[in-house]
């Protein structure tokens, strides 16, 4: 069964939900896991995209965009569609995706923005009511 773990960021700038993005991706790369970044809309992936080129000097992360190359080791995503990623799901959009239960693991990161957060907090009830385990980090410090 799928768990879920929610990263509650104390921030409410959206460029925080990024950065957390960028480190628990090179974090899971970097074991070995493959991660599907699923974006709320173009205009976050494109910002993801150039911050994951550049969050750090000495790291590459190698990455594409999902209908480009869905077997990179790192593909960022939009819509209905997460190809044949099954591994680690990092949820920037603000619904659970429907495809979400195929995956191990699904990573939402939440930040103190009123309505990112009453998101988050369905999305919880969702895998709450769902019977899906439940995690949740809340960080002192980005």
């Amino acid at each position: 069964m799928t768990s879920v773990d929610f990263y509650i960021l104390p921030s409410a700038d959206p460029q925080a939900r990024l950065a957390f993005a960028c480190k628990l991706t090179e974090k899971a790369w970097r074991l070995g896991h493959r991660v599907y970044l699923h974006c709320q809309d173009a205009a976050q992936r494109e910002a993801l995209d150039a911050r994951l080129w550049t969050f750090r000097a000495e790291t590459f992360i190698p990455h594409g965009a999902a209908e480009l190359d869905d077997q990179a080791p790192v593909v960022l995503g939009l819509g209905d569609d997460a190809g044949p990623h099954q591994d680690l799901l990092i949820n920037l959009s603000l619904a659970v995706p429907g495809f979400f239960k195929r995956f191990a693991r699904v990573a939402e990161v939440v930040i103190e923005e009123p309505h990112c957060r009453a998101a988050a907090r369905e999305n919880f009830r969702f895998y709450r009511e769902g019977g899906y385990p439940l995690q949740d980090h809340r960080l002192s410090r980005l």
